[in-house]
């Protein structure tokens, strides 16, 4: 699992195309939907930069944000303190969180589980999110399909260019696992119009939809609904994301 340590200086602006601010309603009218605690405490998962973070507080709740880049983390307490919500941060691996007290929402987004390698390290997750959720409490996550690996993400190239960064994305994909290597070159002009390297490599991983069924059942998660590309429609052949949204039993 990457700590995003170089790319962390350059993901708010290589990522500047996500509205945050429409997701994080989307997430909320999820919650709202089946939400039956009474408590208003978030655990936003894998948080990054805290952008969801800081949306979801502004929409209400407490929000406690935890990733294992504190290169990710100290950009995400930045902004805390340019907004000023009281939203606490925490550097832990998914794997193991370790809380303070329970939580009635757990989120987790931008297809987080899929820098997971293995099914194993998907189910210690929904094990540590259903040990320090509240009896009923939700767990909304999404992934990537298996479908945008093999055709959208693949062995493909990407480049984007903003003023401050040029970087050249590269994927190699292998067929038998759905796994996506990804390495990500940097190019940063300094003030004389040179340009300074940095390289930065992590994979992700598609699991099929019945595996991550089977793992959040084995887990003491009850299914409440699947949806496809951020709609409240079921997923098709050709989805590239999934979002799950599940009650833990206890």
């Amino acid at each position: 699992m990457s700590g995003y340590n170089v790319f962390a200086r350059f993901y708010d602006e290589l990522t500047a195309n996500i509205d945050y601010k429409t997701r994080a309603e989307y997430f909320h009218e999820i919650i709202g939907r089946f939400k039956s605690t009474s408590g208003n405490i978030l655990l936003d998962l894998a948080c990054g930069t805290g952008s969801i973070s800081e949306q979801m507080a502004r929409l209400g709740y407490d929000v406690i944000g935890v990733d294992y880049s504190q290169e990710m983390l100290g950009i995400a307490i930045e902004k805390k303190f340019e907004s000023g919500l009281p939203i606490q941060y925490l550097c832990q691996d998914m794997r193991n969180i370790d809380m303070f007290g329970t939580v009635d929402v757990t989120l987790c987004a931008l297809d987080s589980i899929n820098h997971l390698s293995s099914a194993n390290d998907v189910k210690k997750v929904f094990e540590r999110v259903h040990l320090f959720a509240e009896p009923d409490g939700l767990f909304i996550f999404d992934v990537n399909t298996p479908y945008k690996h093999r055709r959208i993400l693949a062995n493909n190239t990407f480049t984007y260019e903003t003023d401050g960064v040029y970087c050249v994305w590269e994927n190699s994909l292998n067929p038998d696992t759905d796994e996506v290597s990804m390495n990500l070159e940097f190019f940063v002009p300094d003030e004389n119009g040179l340009y300074s390297r940095s390289t930065e490599r992590f994979s992700e991983k598609a699991y099929p939809s019945e595996l991550i069924e089977k793992l959040l059942t084995e887990c003491g998660f009850e299914i409440l609904a699947v949806y496809g590309d951020d709609t409240f429609a079921p997923p098709t052949d050709t989805s590239q994301r999934i979002i799950y949204a599940a009650r833990t039993i206890k």
